[in-house]
């Protein structure tokens, strides 16, 4: 049986190495491994708000996360503290987003892919999580990861993975405000959102905080699955 192939959505930023220090596609290396030791094949997808049709040749969605997204995709006005916003990405990303679940593929968001989640259901975001909970616990300095307790809602894919509650890390200043059509299935004891989902599908879940980086690999494991039974099914209907 062939692996199921998945998409990761990937950013333009500069980087370095060997002779060159220039505009680069780049992705944390952390969510490549994640997808292939779970039993996936990886496929790095650059911006491009062209069209989607690369999605009729996947079997699932990862949205990594990032910068911040544009809050004009929300109609809300810029925060001092809110990132540039980065068009080509928000537009690639979103348009990849909306045709995969149209086309009812498995979908991982985390991070700024929760929140890319929620904007497609419908939500909003907080801008600046320091103004609304009073600490900088979710990101206590650039590079520097948080760490905190999750509280998960029983019977929820979340909790099917980590139990009710569980320890996580954090590095965001955003979260998202309103989920839209989402189910809200986790919150940090400060309120905060940290999982959403819509049990109405196989496999949609965004969590805010980085498996890529603590390798944590139930989330993977359990992503990839729903992916290798949506390649078997495609398969078996062909």
């Amino acid at each position: 049986m062939s692996r199921p192939v998945i998409g990761i959505a990937s950013y333009r930023d500069r980087a370095r190495w060997n002779i060159w220090d220039t505009d680069a596609t780049v992705l944390q290396q952390g969510y490549v491994d994640g997808v292939r030791r779970a039993g996936g094949r990886a496929v790095v997808l650059p911006p491009d708000d062209t069209d989607a049709d690369v999605v009729a040749r996947l079997d699932g969605l990862l949205l990594p996360g990032g910068a911040d997204v544009d809050p004009a995709r929300y109609g809300a006005a810029r925060h001092p503290r809110t990132d540039t916003p980065s068009a080509d990405r928000d537009a690639g990303e979103l348009l990849l987003l909306e045709a995969a679940l149209a086309a009812g593929l498995p979908v991982l968001g985390v991070c700024r892919g929760l929140q890319l989640l929620a904007l497609a259901y419908g939500g909003t975001l907080h801008q600046h999580l320091p103004d609304l909970v009073g600490h900088s616990g979710h990101c206590p300095a650039e590079g520097v990861f948080g760490r905190h307790p999750v509280h998960l809602v029983p019977g929820s894919r979340a909790a099917a993975l980590y139990g009710e509650l569980a320890e996580v890390n954090s590095h965001h200043h955003q979260a998202v405000l309103d989920p839209g059509g989402l189910h809200v299935t986790g919150r940090g004891d400060d309120g905060v959102v940290e999982a959403a989902e819509d049990p109405s599908r196989p496999f949609v879940l965004g969590v805010q905080w980085h498996p890529e980086v603590s390798d944590d690999r139930k989330l993977f494991a359990a992503f990839v699955a729903a992916c290798t039974t949506r390649s078997l099914h495609t398969a078996a209907s062909v």
